[in-house]
């Protein structure tokens, strides 16, 4: 029954994202009518995060920001299948690298990368990256219960791979070790700010609240010396993003501990203060306290 169920939604998604964007965009708007307005998807959970976030702004400005990421999480939701049928040259016009070369310097250096973004603008739309870069792309994620759609989306997210590979959050230090052995040069990309496990977290002030964070990246880094890059994607008009790439350590082992993942932190916070509505606010980033006893 499981199984018919999702050849049911991967049927309909088929169908669907084989229209042109400007058509979902259709019912993307549709879309928010319901999830804002009939079955108010977690309203409350957004408007909390953006009254502790921005506590300096109105009531008004709040809910302007919160209906805007509403209309903005719509979009990606279709925008997130959408690779299904796009072509790769029209992903290219839509998402756009303003300075590939950056990596690509490090690799010019014999240097491996760290790449940090957060749930902000389209970072599913990342998959022609190998096009643009000349190290071996590891993208890190977490699997999903459900092992049919768990494959779907792998296959969406390594459509256009060559060299590269999702990897589970679990195997990524086996798999960076053993390219580390074979000599060869990657860039290990991290969801900086994704929850961390509950067992070790760095706690870090993140929209003026107190935040658990994965140290992961920061460890790879200063253990490898692999240089530290943050990603920051902007979304430009509908359906346009534009790439950054913003270079924060070139020699982390020279790096203080928790310095990493403080300024990566920081960037992405500065990022978002900027334009909020598209950060993934839905999130129950803040649903674990810090424990008084016992705590970092």
């Amino acid at each position: 029954m499981k199984r018919a169920g999702f050849y049911l939604i991967y049927g309909l998604l088929w169908i669907i994202t084989l229209l042109p964007l400007p058509v979902l965009y259709w019912f993307s708007d549709l879309l928010y009518l319901f999830i804002y307005h009939i079955f108010r998807y977690r309203r409350g959970v957004v408007a909390e995060n953006l009254r502790y976030a921005f506590p300096e702004k109105s009531d008004h400005e709040r809910l302007k920001i919160g209906k805007a990421f509403y209309h903005y999480f719509c979009d990606f939701i279709f925008e997130a299948f959408k690779p299904l049928h796009f072509s790769k040259s029209n992903l290219s016009k839509r998402f756009v690298y303003l300075n590939p070369e950056v990596l690509n310097r490090y690799h010019e250096k014999k240097q491996s990368v760290v790449l940090i973004s957060g749930h902000y603008g389209n970072w599913e739309w990342l998959i022609n990256i190998e096009n643009y870069i000349q190290h071996k792309f590891l993208a890190i994620y977490k699997p999903l219960s459900d092992k049919n759609f768990d494959r779907l989306i792998k296959n969406i997210r390594e459509k256009y791979r060559k060299n590269g590979k999702m990897v589970a959050m679990d195997d990524i230090y086996r798999e960076i070790l053993k390219n580390e052995r074979e000599g060869q040069l990657i860039i290990t990309w991290f969801l900086g700010d994704q929850a961390p496990p509950k067992d070790y977290p760095l706690w870090i002030e993140f929209m003026n609240r107190e935040t658990p964070f994965y140290a992961g990246p920061e460890k790879i880094a200063r253990k490898f010396g692999h240089a530290v890059v943050f990603m920051n994607i902007q979304k430009v008009k509908r359906g346009h993003y534009e790439v950054e790439f913003i270079p924060l350590f070139d020699d982390p082992k020279k790096t203080h501990e928790n310095e990493i993942t403080q300024k990566h932190v920081k960037v992405l916070e500065n990022i978002i203060r900027k334009e909020p509505a598209y950060w993934l606010w839905s999130h129950r980033r803040w649903k674990h306290q810090r424990q008084k006893m016992g705590s970092n």
